[in-house]
């Protein structure tokens, strides 16, 4: 799957206010939290991270739903 607006945490924002759209990790919609980013810089990058497309769009392998 494919989320919109980069769901990262990379010296970008760490507000909930900003200026875009941003999809919600469907990790963190199954699990009801707000825990999970797809990479938090100097710390972790997400097991179901698959990459980046521009502009900000997160490619995410959660559950295996590998359809790009």
């Amino acid at each position: 799957m494919k989320l919109k607006g980069a769901n990262m945490d990379i010296d970008l924002t760490s507000a909930k206010l900003v200026g875009w759209k941003q999809e919600s990790c469907p990790w963190n919609t199954e699990e009801k939290t707000n825990k999970h980013k797809c990479a938090v810089k100097n710390v972790s990058i997400c097991k179901y991270f698959r990459g980046i497309d521009a502009p900000d769009i997160v490619k995410c392998d959660y559950k295996n739903d590998w359809k790009l």
